[in-house]
């Protein structure tokens, strides 16, 4: 495209081309004339590069606002791309954010499954982890249910699997409670002897005694039992464990 100033330019010589004739013609005509001529010829060619420029201008503006719109439609295309990039680019970090929020709720929750909390065992505060705590419910809940054989198995389970545990003792206490259910007199015995060995501080250990005398009684073993119950009151005097197996010396004299 031409520009603006080359096309006055033109204009410009165009004027001068047309005077030059004239006044090489100037000797032929007389001064009047002459200056009219020029004049004239002046005036139509300031017309003709007025409009000339005038078209030019025209032409220059058009085409200015032409590339201003393609320019502004290029822009516009490029800020709707940059918006999709924005918006795909918000979407994943919600969604990052939604996955990192799970994952941190499930996180704090498999955290407390493992934290111990406090519970009262007897009379005594305790710290247990969640999962000793379900395991010995589950095992008592067999017992009460009247599935003896199957609290046997809980409960010794619990004793190897956890026997430092709070519930250790009271564990070990109604497995000898379940085989004693079972008539399995031996080994509930054997499990409250393990009460009285293990857990001796254990609020337990008196009534492991007085189960250990019921065993030997069932088994017609009187010696036993009465070894046991002197034992036990003498181990055990101030328990309510200790004042039955008083009472029961006593009916057995």
């Amino acid at each position: 495209m031409i520009k603006l100033p080359q096309l006055r330019l033109a204009a410009a010589a165009l004027a001068l081309a047309a005077w030059f004739p004239l006044h090489a013609n100037a000797g032929l005509l007389d001064d009047d004339e002459a200056r009219r001529a020029i004049l004239d010829l002046r005036a139509k060619v300031e017309a003709l590069a007025r409009d000339v420029n005038a078209r030019i201008d025209t032409k220059a503006d058009k085409s200015a606002t032409l590339d201003m719109l393609n320019q502004h439609e290029q822009t516009m295309q490029e800020i709707a791309r940059l918006r999709g990039q924005i918006e795909v680019l918000a979407n994943q970090i919600a969604v990052s954010q939604k996955n990192q929020k799970d994952l941190y709720a499930d996180l704090d929750a498999r955290m407390r499954k493992l934290e111990p909390r406090q519970e009262v065992i007897d009379g005594q505060a305790a710290q247990v982890l969640p999962s000793e705590k379900s395991a010995y419910d589950a095992a008592m809940e067999l017992f009460k249910g009247g599935d003896y054989k199957g609290a046997a198995s809980a409960l010794q389970g619990f004793v190897r699997q956890y026997p430092e545990s709070a519930y250790a003792a009271n564990a070990q206490y109604w497995l000898g409670n379940a085989y004693y259910a079972q008539r399995d007199y031996k080994n509930a015995i054997a499990a409250q002897e393990a009460v009285v060995a293990n857990y001796g501080t254990s609020a337990k250990a008196p009534d492991a005694m007085l189960n250990i005398a019921s065993s030997y009684t069932e088994m017609k073993d009187a010696k036993n039992a009465k070894k046991t119950l002197q034992a036990l009151l003498k181990k055990f005097p101030d328990s309510a464990a200790g004042q039955t197996a008083k009472d029961r010396l006593a009916a057995l004299k």
